[in-house]
């Protein structure tokens, strides 16, 4: 019988490890297709498996460039068999709960979902759950969710936190000195809230002066531009550092100091070419280094098991749901070479008026 995953969600502590050997799975074998209506699958019957995957947006160059492919090629290797349906929701949350709904109409077997808003599915979500089609949380978590995986996002805050502090003492500049602006994630977006808990905690610990804060609509980079060039015209004072949420908002940020010619330390997140040759260049302090194959790993692997009616066994939880983490971590010039391999590559990187600071910093 295959197992009523919305209550039944069983956890294996495993430690604090989230290498990808922790995921381990276990179940009671192949029980495809029960409590799914095998007359609206477009599996293509007993033996065949489709999986639902389901991302937000295509801004952010991550999810086309590196979620997917890894995706489609882990699922692949943990079921030959297994067919990969994929639907990008353009940062449109209408469109995101009919591609949702047209998942189960098809009768998918699981789905994979980072939520564009996640309060627009809850309804589409429920029918996949009246149909045990179980539901995966990738990268931003979700109520109802029978696996999640990401990475662990306040703490990322605190890296984005510390990265300010570290940036303004590298530039001799006392971060008790002056104001510090926030230029935050898409409010719709639960990881942005997280990440801005986290950065708040750390920049108040240390006595730093939050004098504006903003939240950026669809991480939109020219909202981001506009604020700030709104800010820094009625500020009395510039700011010492403005934290950015991630590099595309950073790019928007350093748009308008540039064009005001102040120079606050500006910080990011995701690693996008964009935000490396930025840090290159001078014009961002640091950025955030998350791999995304080990993420989509772990999803794959898990959305294959819950396809087949098998228990994740997980690393830790998260609001009680089966959940493995990431690591993270800070990315600055000297480190910039560390990362290059399969997901950061040279040639992309060093172009242009960057190929000589590729090569005065190591980068190859």
């Amino acid at each position: 019988m295959r197992h009523n995953l919305k209550s039944h969600k069983k956890l294996a502590f495993l430690g604090a490890s989230v290498a990808i050997g922790a995921l381990a799975l276990s179940g009671c074998g192949n029980q495809k297709g029960q409590g799914n209506n095998e007359a609206d699958s477009g599996s293509g019957g007993d033996g065949d498996v489709t999986i639902a995957l389901l991302l937000p947006e295509s801004k952010t160059t991550r999810y086309e460039s590196l979620d997917k492919p890894n995706f489609e090629k882990y699922v692949k290797e943990a079921n030959p068999d297994a067919k990969v349906e994929y639907r990008n929701a353009n940062q449109d949350a209408t469109q995101q709960q009919q591609q949702v709904e047209a998942a189960v109409t098809e009768g998918v077997d699981a789905i994979v979902l980072d939520p564009v808003d996640a309060s627009a599915v809850s309804s589409a979500l429920s029918k996949a759950e009246a149909k045990k089609i179980p539901v995966i949380a990738y990268d931003r978590f979700f109520e109802g969710a029978d696996y999640y995986t990401s990475f662990d996002n306040k703490k990322i805050g605190n890296l984005q936190g510390q990265a300010v502090l570290d940036g303004l003492k590298d530039a001799g500049v006392d971060p008790k000195s002056g104001p510090v602006w926030m230029v935050n994630g898409d409010p719709k977006d639960p990881n942005a809230a997280d990440f801005k808990a986290g950065a708040e905690e750390t920049l108040k610990g240390a006595g730093v002066d939050i004098a504006a804060s903003h939240d950026t609509l669809d991480w939109n980079p020219d909202d981001a531009r506009q604020w700030v060039e709104g800010q820094l015209q009625g500020a009395d004072e510039k700011p010492i550092a403005i934290y950015s949420a991630n590099d595309g908002t950073a790019g928007g940020v350093i748009a308008a100091t540039k064009k005001a010619k102040v120079e606050p330390v500006v910080t990011g997140q995701d690693a996008e070419v964009d935000g490396l040759q930025n840090i290159l260049k001078g014009d961002q302090y640091a950025t955030i280094y998350k791999s995304i194959p080990p993420q989509a790993e772990f999803a794959a692997k898990a959305a294959v098991a819950l396809a087949a009616g098998e228990d994740v066994d997980a690393g830790t939880t998260y609001k009680d749901t089966p959940t493995d983490y990431v690591e993270a971590k800070v990315v600055t010039t000297d480190s910039i070479k560390d990362i290059v391999g399969d997901q950061i590559k040279a040639e992309d990187i060093c172009t242009g008026k960057v190929e000589k600071l590729c090569a005065d910093a190591g980068v190859k």
